[in-house]
């Protein structure tokens, strides 16, 4: 006889405990890439005529309204 401390005795129930912990750490680091995907798409780093110039770049400003916005920034 094991005695309750080997083989399908207390040793079996820590299992779960493993298998929550994986199911946990699994949910943990969806969640976590997620709320990374759906932060802001500009950098704390960046001035406010970096914004305008890549807005520029993209063809979301035309030359006009570029020269007005940067004026009013310098």
């Amino acid at each position: 006889m094991m005695g309750g401390f080997g083989g399908h005795g207390w040793g079996m129930g820590w299992w779960w405990i493993i298998g929550l912990i994986i199911v946990i750490a699994v949910i943990w680091f969806v969640v976590k890439s997620m709320n990374q995907n759906t932060g802001s798409t500009q950098s704390p780093g960046k001035s406010a005529i970096d914004i305008l110039k890549e807005r520029y770049a993209r063809g979301e400003i035309d030359k006009q309204e570029f020269e007005e916005l940067k004026k009013d920034l310098m």
